[in-house]
């Protein structure tokens, strides 16, 4: 488990080097029609969980020049974590959908945003446990995040959160539409 504990250290370590050390160089950038995919993987998780394994896929839908134009991403979230407690084990499925707003940036490579939504946990409980019950159910998202781009196809991708853990650190991959000019 120590590996597990350090792994997400080691991923930021790395990103940013690449980024401080100029070795990329990205354009990237974000604009109406762009979606991505990310893998994430979530540290400081709920609980006992202590790692969470997660997807995200979102697309940018409009651009709102009534808020400085910035832009609305919907964005779909999936992560998968477990803990154990007295020698039971529960596995976790939290799904989400937000909408997000992006900030305006000058910098094309930085993308922060925010948003907020509903999720949904699916609780797996194991058998013959006769303690407190841990349910299924419908949960508010706030969301915090940023994208930095490493290519025009591929950035850094975290977001604070998000449904299962405190933070959620990976890569997202373009896979259509618009990019800023």
């Amino acid at each position: 488990m120590r590996v597990f504990k350090r792994l997400p250290t080691a991923i930021a370590a790395l990103g940013l080097l690449a980024i401080s050390s100029g070795v990329v160089r990205a354009q990237g950038g974000i604009a109406k029609g762009y979606s991505d995919i990310a893998g994430v993987l979530g540290i400081g998780g709920i609980g006992e969980a202590s790692i969470a394994l997660g997807g995200r896929y979102e697309k940018i839908i409009k651009t709102l020049p009534e808020m400085n134009n910035g832009l609305l991403g919907i964005r779909a979230g999936v992560d998968w974590y477990t803990f154990s407690v007295v020698g039971y084990s529960w596995s976790y499925i939290p799904i989400s959908a937000t909408a997000n707003y992006h900030f305006k940036m000058e910098n094309k490579k930085f993308d922060p945003f925010v948003g907020a939504g509903l999720g949904f946990y699916i609780v797996s409980e194991p058998s013959g446990y006769t303690g407190a019950a841990y349910n299924s159910g419908i949960y508010f998202v706030g969301v915090l995040g940023m994208r930095y781009f490493l290519k025009e196809n591929m950035a850094f991708y975290a977001d604070a959160g998000a449904g299962s853990g405190a933070l959620h650190l990976g890569l997202s991959w373009k896979l259509g539409g618009g990019s800023a000019k």
